[in-house]
C-alpha cells in the first residue's frame, strides 16, 4: 500500500459514504484537515459535531484552490452542479474523486463540466454501505477490508492514480479497476437490480388491504431480503435513472427467470423446481466462503 498524507480534504457530502471516508482517513492519520459541504447547515452542523470535519465550507473557491483531495459524495444526479462549481477553482495538483455507484452517466457529467481539469478526476464506486443515511451513519471501518471499482480515465496520469489509489487503500479498500461501461454492466446485475426488486415486493405489500396482517407474521428471510428497501430513496432513484438501459436488461433477464419458474410451479415439476434450487444453493454456498 502507498503511504499518502493528504493535507487537506474537502467533502461535498458528509453523509455515509463522505463521512466514513473522513472518519477513516483520520483513524488511518492520513489527512490534516477536513473541510464538508452539504446541502443543509443541519447536516453540517452534525458531521462537526461528529468530528467528521474540522470545518464547514463556505467558499467553494477559496477551499477547493489548495485542496490536495477533493470528494464528491452526493447522489450522482448532483455531481454535475459540482464540477461546473469547483471547475474554475482546482488548484493543479488538486486530485477530484467521487464515490458514485454508476460510473458512465458521472464520467460524461465530468466530461461536460471540468474542461481541461478532467485529468484530475479519476472515478470510483466503494463496494460499501448501509440502508441508514446521514452523517450518523458515518463509520471509521465501513471501508476495511471491502473493495473499491476504480475506472480511470485515458486523461488520468500515473500519479494522479497512484493518489487516489493511496486515499482508497489508507480507508483500509482493495482496488480493483473496470472501465465505466464494465462497471455499470456490473453492478446493474448485482447491486441495482437486488435494490429494485427489494424495493419493489415492500411496495407491493403495502398496497394490499391487509398488508399489516402480512408484515406482522414476516420474519427473518423477509427481513433480510428487504433490508435494502430502507435505503435513501432520492439516492436509488437517481442510480437506477443514471443506469436505466443496463438496469433495464437486467430486469428482462430476471423476469424471463421469474416466469420460467412460475412454469415450473404451475406444471408441478417438483424435480426441476428443486434442480433450480440445487444450483443457486451451491453458487450461494461457494460465493459466501470466499
Amino acid at each position: 500500500m502507498t503511504t499518502q498524507n493528504f493535507r487537506k480534504i474537502v467533502i461535498f457530502g458528509v453523509g455515509l459514504i463522505g463521512g466514513s471516508f473522513a472518519l477513516a482517513m483520520r483513524k488511518a492519520e492520513a489527512v490534516g484537515e477536513v473541510v464538508g459541504f452539504g446541502r443543509t447547515k443541519g447536516t453540517l452542523k452534525k458531521a462537526l459535531e461528529a468530528g467528521i470535519v474540522d470545518r464547514i465550507g463556505e467558499d467553494v473557491a477559496l477551499e477547493v484552490a489548495d485542496a490536495d483531495l477533493v470528494l464528491l459524495a452526493v447522489p450522482v444526479a448532483q455531481m454535475a452542479e459540482i464540477f461546473a462549481n469547483i471547475a474554475p477553482h482546482l488548484g493543479a495538483d488538486t486530485l477530484v474523486i467521487d464515490g458514485g455507484s454508476t460510473k458512465s452517466d458521472v464520467v460524461a457529467a465530468a466530461r461536460a463540466n471540468l474542461g481541461d481539469k478532467i485529468g484530475q478526476f479519476v472515478p470510483a464506486h466503494p463496494i460499501a454501505g448501509a440502508e441508514a443515511s446521514g452523517p450518523a451513519a458515518a463509520l471509521a471501518d465501513l471501508y476495511m477490508g471491502k473493495r473499491v471499482v476504480l475506472t480511470p480515465l485515458p486523461e488520468n496520469s500515473n500519479e494522479l492514480l497512484i493518489r487516489a489509489c493511496a486515499a482508497w487503500e489508507a480507508c483500509g479498500m482493495a482496488v480493483s479497476r473496470l472501465t465505466p461501461e464494465q462497471h455499470d454492466e456490473v453492478f446493474a446485475a448485482v447491486s441495482h437490480l437486488p435494490h429494485l426488486l427489494s424495493f419493489a415486493l415492500v411496495h407491493d405489500l403495502v398496497q394490499r388491504e391487509n398488508h399489516k396482517l402480512l408484515l406482522s407474521f414476516a420474519a427473518s428471510g423477509f427481513r433480510d431480503f428487504t433490508r435494502i428497501a430502507a435505503s435513501s430513496p432520492e439516492m436509488w432513484r437517481d442510480i437506477c435513472m443514471a443506469n436505466r438501459e443496463p438496469l433495464l436488461r437486467e430486469l428482462k433477464l430476471y423476469a424471463d427467470e421469474l416466469y420460467a419458474m412460475y412454469q415450473v410451479l404451475e406444471s408441478g415439476d417438483a424435480d426441476k423446481l428443486e434442480e433450480i434450487f440445487q444450483l443457486a444453493s451451491d453458487v450461494r454456498g461457494d460465493w459466501s466462503q470466499q
